[in-house]
């Protein structure tokens, strides 16, 4: 049996997520008294974040490089461990997040419509894009000439990726993400309305 992501702690984090619910319930918060709980308990995670990470003795099995100079010495602050998802990575993802949710909670535009849609069906968008990303890698491993024979070539979980050098640059990376967000996007509405139009007792599970 494969256990792709760690249970413990995305476990902890979906049920943080739960509990943090309760700060949109009118009867336990108004809607400045949620802002306000999110911009103190963000502010608060980031600032545990940064405290523990300059430590650079706990919260993350890889320590930052003190060494390094200038950029290189950021970016090796800020790079915390995501599989599986160490405290660290937990709170300067966790603590930001907290404050935007805070701050856009009134902004109503088109985009913030869209990001609301994929907002609601997020387990069903998160299947969908996994499925499409491995179907057009897949496509590009066979367009571009290799043969089932180059399969698992590297140690790794997915297959399709014949050798170090397979792949793009960062540019064509991102719009292949794009491209992806968008073919998302209209399975992603058509089961948000049949989720808000259908009784179903799997519907809040998907």
């Amino acid at each position: 049996m494969l256990v792709a992501y760690a249970a413990l702690p995305w476990t902890g984090i979906m049920l943080l997520g739960f509990g943090a619910g309760r700060w949109y319930d009118a009867k336990y918060f108004t809607a400045l008294q949620r802002r306000k709980a999110m911009i103190v308990t963000g502010f608060s995670v980031i600032a545990v974040f940064v405290l523990v990470r300059f430590v650079n003795m706990y919260g993350d099995p890889e320590p930052w490089e003190e060494e390094r100079l200038g950029v290189y010495k950021l970016l090796s602050f800020l790079n915390t461990n995501k599989y599986p998802p160490s405290l660290l990575y937990a709170c300067m993802t966790l603590g930001p997040a907290l404050i935007a949710l805070a701050l856009i909670e009134n902004v109503r535009n088109r985009f913030t419509a869209i990001m609301n849609i994929f907002g609601r069906v997020p387990f069903f968008y998160y299947l969908l894009h996994v499925y499409l990303i491995h179907l057009l890698c897949t496509i590009a491993y066979f367009a571009e000439g290799y043969a089932f024979a180059d399969l698992f070539r590297l140690k790794m979980q997915f297959a399709f990726r014949p050798d170090e050098n397979f792949g793009y640059s960062l540019g064509v990376v991102y719009l292949v993400w794009l491209l992806v967000v968008v073919l998302c996007y209209f399975p992603s509405r058509w089961y948000d309305k049949y989720k808000t139009t259908h009784k179903k007792w799997w519907l809040s599970y998907v």
